[in-house]
């Protein structure tokens, strides 16, 4: 409805000087128009919808309670990462292991079933030993080198030098909140 079609002249007799008499008049006969039991009925009726309405009022501030409690020990959860270790290619190994060849030609190099292995049947290439060790633990980025065995000198079975390397790569996931921390 336009604006322009409201009878603003119709709202004047509710704002009327003599509107709250008639409306206290209105009142005082209710009873007898309506009659007590109905009266009694309707304010009981409106006594019962306040008190749902307090009690739902009450339910509501106590679920806002658990919803914030909630959200806060979410929010301490640490964001915990997976790490977790993978073999290397072994495209990139035997690369590594062609170039080691070239570079040091006095050790043997060989990979076997997943494992590099360093062998030398002199103690004097220990230098290159060494050097070898080295280069090969910053050969790769994210490798992570576990050394299986290792034997310098007088010690070793077969050889003077030896050394059982496994290279894997370390892989780190998404941080995951639900995983427990270990020891």
């Amino acid at each position: 409805m336009p604006i322009q079609k409201i009878d603003f002249r119709a709202f004047k007799k509710y704002f009327a000087p003599h509107a709250a008499a008639d409306f206290n008049l209105f009142l005082e006969k209710l009873p007898v128009n309506v009659g007590k039991p109905a009266l009694i009925a309707a304010g009981m009726s409106w006594f019962m919808v306040v008190c749902l309405g307090l009690f739902c009022v009450m339910q509501m501030k106590s679920l806002t309670d658990l919803r914030l409690e909630a959200s806060k020990q979410d929010a301490i959860k640490p964001m915990i990462p997976v790490v977790k270790l993978e073999a290397v290619d072994q495209k990139s190994v035997k690369s590594l292991v062609d170039d080691m060849k070239t570079v040091y030609p006095d050790l043997t190099f060989s990979l076997a079933s997943g494992n590099l292995l360093i062998q030398s049947k002199s103690t004097a290439n220990y230098s290159e030993f060494r050097e070898a060790l080295g280069h090969i633990v910053n050969a790769g980025a994210g490798w992570k080198i576990s050394v299986d065995s290792l034997c310098v000198g007088r010690e070793c079975k077969q050889n003077a030098l030896d050394a059982k390397l496994k290279i894997q790569k370390l892989k780190i996931d998404k941080f995951n909140s639900s995983a427990t921390m270990t020891k």
